[in-house]
């Protein structure tokens, strides 16, 4: 079953420029199998590039665990490097209302 999924990731790193262009590839490699869309937000403030990613989509995964789990095992380094922060939420079709998970 799908599940609505949805992540905002924080990337960051030195100010080189063209930093959306280069989350755009990460993100692209990693959910290449996935039907995840994204929009890209790009700012340089004091010297470090910043880019905001809103990801949402219907994927495979159940729950956040899992999800975490396909991101540690396929995300390249880089992608580890430049990630500050991220908020990650996965709504399961198996838990029908979501109030008490069995409706």
């Amino acid at each position: 079953m799908n599940s609505e999924t949805y992540f905002d990731f924080c990337f960051v790193k030195e100010a080189t420029g063209n930093f959306a262009a280069e989350i755009d590839k990460l993100l692209s490699d990693l959910f290449k199998d996935v039907r995840l869309n994204w929009y890209l937000d790009e700012k340089s403030i004091d010297g470090a590039d910043i880019v905001v990613a809103e990801v949402k989509g219907m994927s495979n995964w159940e729950s956040v665990v899992e999800t975490i789990e396909f991101i540690e095992n396929h995300a390249e380094d880089t992608f580890w490097d430049y990630l500050q922060g991220f908020q990650m939420n996965v709504y399961s079709a198996k838990r029908g209302c979501n109030t008490c998970g069995t409706h």
